[in-house]
């Protein structure tokens, strides 16, 4: 076996995403691990530029990572490593959680031809495997998005109340409904419908906590419960739900299918029953959607 390839087999082998690009930002090497965590093919990203619609690292925000200062050229400008974690977009068109490490990539005289991205998977995947492992005994799963059903979610919230009152945690509950699906219907067909719904559910995943329980309440509708989220954590938490969602999509041919979502988000009080939680959760709802969509209500 020659030199490249052995080097080739030893990078595929590692558990954590490679990606090297040159001084033009192009990209010259992929490993395994970076195909299954974007869900992009080495030969889908060979030769092409870092920036062509590829990773597309947002922050928590929203805001584009690579827009205005570039990381990777930082680092092939001063040799220094940098670190951020990032949404980085997954070919299915949902955000995935990653830390990205930035490496100088040097030759053999000690000079920079490039860099190296380290992409490391930075969801909490065991406690989310622990938790559907429990769910799927129960049979509360739904079968689209593998999200616990609206049944589930009505039995945590019962759950939640009973330790509310016990022992005085406090609880934000999330309620996020999908913008214009009707419209992706009529335009692409159910089965772009149930994409969108797909990538929706898993951009809301990774949006929040592994201990957090996301479901779905309805056919386009989700809810988050989270403990110990305080009134003043509830925007902050919705917002970021909405903008990853935002800075999501795929494509379907030449065409870009992208949809909004509208959050509205309260904390349970002492007082509440869960018929009063959901009756004050819709009505905010109803406020976000009639503030033109692509809201969010607290």
């Amino acid at each position: 076996m020659a030199d490249a390839d052995i080097h080739k087999s030893l990078l595929d082998s590692l558990s954590g995403g490679i990606c090297a690009i040159d001084r033009d930002r192009v990209i010259t090497y992929w490993n395994k691990t970076t195909e299954t965590l974007t869900g992009h093919k080495n030969s889908d990203t060979m030769g092409k530029c870092c920036r062509d619609d590829i990773l597309m690292y947002v922050d928590e925000q929203g805001r584009g990572v690579c827009e205005n200062e570039c990381m990777a050229t930082g680092t092939m400008n001063d040799g220094s490593p940098r670190s951020m974690e990032v949404y980085a977009h997954h070919k299915k068109g949902y955000r995935v959680p990653v830390l990205v490490r930035i490496l100088p990539l040097k030759n053999i005289d000690g000079q920079i031809i490039g860099a190296i991205e380290e992409l490391h998977d930075n969801s909490s995947k065991l406690e989310y495997v622990r938790k559907i492992e429990e769910l799927e005994k129960c049979a509360l799963l739904d079968s689209l998005t593998g999200l616990v059903k609206r049944r589930g979610l009505e039995m945590n919230l019962r759950t939640m109340f009973d330790i509310m009152h016990r022992y005085g945690w406090s609880y934000g509950v999330f309620l996020v409904d999908i913008d214009g699906l009707k419209r992706v219907n009529d335009l692409y067909g159910s089965e772009i419908g149930d994409a969108v719904i797909k990538m929706v559910s898993k951009t809301i995943l990774h949006s929040v906590r592994a201990s957090d329980m996301v479901g779905r309440w309805g056919g386009e509708e989700f809810m988050v419960i989270a403990m110990n989220v305080a009134e003043n954590h509830l925007y902050t938490i919705a917002n970021k739900i909405r903008v990853l969602n935002e800075q999501s999509g795929f494509f379907v041919g030449s065409d870009a299918i992208r949809v909004t979502v509208s959050v509205s988000a309260t904390v349970a009080q002492s007082k509440d029953t869960v018929d009063s939680l959901l009756k004050r959760i819709n009505h905010l709802m109803h406020q976000a959607k009639s503030s033109g969509k692509n809201c969010v209500s607290v």
